[in-house]
């Protein structure tokens, strides 16, 4: 090998993705691969300084929603600017493909509904140049990314596909129909699909409020499947659900689809405030599977499931209120002359809302906290809105709108709905030492308008190791693997997430003591001028993917190596 490298990363601290302690040492990179690890004699034509940070492995992003992004995007973010190297889409059982052409309203409601993804920007954003889900991986192949970019068949669109308005309607599947769709998941599988994924949550439903197609299919719909991608022999079974009262039938067919599959099989785990030891029994029953020789792993997040409240964005603590429709569908500038007003605040604090769910958790003022810059995902009880709102003497309602017309209207509250029972993390520092947990629900290209989890990551490396004060912390080392070589094993990814020789140059370079996460902001950048919340850390310095720098100091260079991965 020539002793002139492409990129010479030098002086750096490595963290290598193993866990192993951190060693000081350069990384050389060729031909979009890692040439040499160490102490590096040779040139680079280019060479980067690493003194005084940490050299780490790109993430690995198991938990996205970017399959209509894809389409139409090159830069895939919020992920990209946040050090996600490679994204995994097609989670919850819905996407794009297979599709017949009449059927393309009902997976754009699909979408809008479990995802919260604007309809507008659907319908003028995607080409739909495809049918099957093969057709689908061709129209992105050769497509270039800041990121690479895997996918799932989801089984919402299969049922869909298959069954039509019977698929959409939840009716159960013929002989026919079942055998229709463990075809269509193998075929995906065998044309590059990286897993199988489906929802039996009840909270997945239509932008019409309908469940989704996959709510409630039967066993013998699953498990057919299941046997057909065993014929494939690779992949993984991604699943999301309503356990509750159903607990010992819902696992019992979570173990048999991983038996008769002979795939790994990953399930979403979260601290639910009505439920809040559910989790610790089905981590439970995952060890006990997995001492029998299967492979289930829950799929966690290291901060909670949260919505953020605001005038701006898709959800504020008012908008289930009636007189919220008299300035709901204005521009942004004229909604905020209008809530300026002292007469429709006077009703807008006052008046009852008549969506009680919405308003049971959106004014919940004792689990609302104001967000901050940067922003505080483990407030303490005492600074919620009622305890403010207490300690200054005016109602919660009062002083959450108040805050609300801050900063130009763009002050945004925080509503932590999951993994947040206790008032604070204890659970999630629990979640993260466990041996069968995977980081990923950051659902990055989802929910567009109301949260910006697909960060996760970075805060992960930031707070667990470095910030957190109400409780203890993590390794670096080890939160560093659980982000980049624990997902990208999962997955079947053996060519990246660690920093070895011949490895993908997928690299972060981090200035370690200044990593912090901005708070959120809009940008009315999706097809049709949508909104979305877009929210990016300082203290990285470049991400390289395949060995290029696709960002610098917080900017994107152009630089587009990302592609379509395909499975085997």
């Amino acid at each position: 090998m020539s002793d002139l490298f492409d990129l010479v990363i030098r002086g750096g601290t490595v963290v290598d993705g193993t866990g192993a302690s951190a060693y000081a040492g350069d990384v050389a990179i060729s031909d979009g691969r890692i040439a040499e690890v160490g102490q590096v004699t040779g040139a680079g034509r280019e060479e980067i300084d690493a003194t005084d940070r940490i050299v780490i492995p790109g993430f690995v992003d198991v938990h996205t929603h970017y399959d209509a992004q894809v389409t139409w995007a090159n830069q895939i973010l919020p992920s990209s600017a946040n050090g996600v190297t490679t994204v995994l889409m097609g989670n919850c059982g819905v996407g794009f493909a297979p599709v017949r052409p009449d059927h393309h309203d009902m997976l754009i409601s699909l979408m809008e509904g479990v995802e919260d993804i604007p309809e507008v920007v659907m319908k003028e954003g995607l080409p739909w140049n495809w049918a099957s889900f093969p057709d689908y991986l061709d129209s992105l192949e050769g497509n270039e990314y800041d990121v690479d970019v895997a996918t799932q068949v989801p089984h919402a669109a299969l049922r869909v596909f298959v069954m039509g308005e019977r698929g959409a309607n939840r009716e159960e599947a013929t002989a026919e129909d079942r055998a229709a769709m463990a075809q269509l998941a193998a075929d995906g599988m065998r044309a590059g699909a990286f897993g199988f994924s489906t929802s039996r949550l009840l909270q997945h439903r239509t932008a019409e409020g309908e469940p989704i197609p996959s709510y409630g299919a039967s066993q013998e719909e699953l498990l057919e499947i299941a046997d057909a991608l065993a014929d494939v022999g690779r992949g993984w079974i991604q699943t999301v659900g309503d356990f509750e009262d159903a607990i010992d039938a819902e696992f019992d067919l979570r173990r048999e689809m991983a038996a008769r599959s002979g795939l790994p099989l990953t399930m979403t785990l979260l601290q639910k405030e009505a439920r809040p030891e559910e989790w610790r029994d089905l981590l439970g029953r995952i060890e006990e599977a997995n001492a029998e020789g299967l492979r289930i792993t829950a799929q966690i997040r290291g901060r909670p499931t949260s919505v953020l409240l605001g005038f701006e964005l898709s959800i504020n603590p008012f908008s289930a209120c009636p007189s919220w429709a008299e300035v709901k569908d204005l521009a942004f500038a004229a909604r905020m002359a209008r809530l300026r007003d002292p007469a429709l605040r006077a009703r807008l604090i006052s008046e009852p809302c008549g969506d009680i769910i919405r308003k049971r958790r959106f004014q919940q003022w004792d689990r609302i906290f104001p967000f901050g810059d940067p922003p505080q995902y483990e407030p303490d009880p005492d600074t919620s809105i009622a305890a403010e709102a207490a300690r200054r003497g005016v109602t919660p309602a009062e002083l959450a709108y108040d805050l609300m017309l801050e900063g130009d209207g763009r002050t945004i509250l925080y509503r932590p709905t999951t993994n947040y029972a206790n008032g604070d993390l204890a659970v999630v520092h629990e979640m993260l030492d466990h041996p069968n947990t995977l980081i990923g629900l950051g659902d990055g290209g989802a929910h567009v308008g109301v949260m910006c989890d697909a960060t996760d990551m970075a805060h992960t490396i930031s707070y667990w190791t470095r910030d957190r004060t109400r409780g203890p912390k993590h390794r670096l080392e080890d939160m560093v693997r659980r982000l980049s070589w624990n997902n990208a094993a999962a997955i079947g990814l053996s060519d990246r997430g660690r920093i070895a020789p011949g490895l993908r140059a997928d690299i972060n370079i981090v200035d370690y003591d200044a990593l912090t996460l901005q708070s959120p902001k809009i940008h009315y950048d999706l097809p049709a001028g949508g909104k979305r919340l877009l929210q990016q850390a300082t203290g990285i310095d470049a991400t390289l993917v395949a060995g290029e720098a696709v960002w610098r100091d917080g900017e994107a260079t152009g630089a587009l190596p990302g592609r379509l991965l395909r499975s085997g």
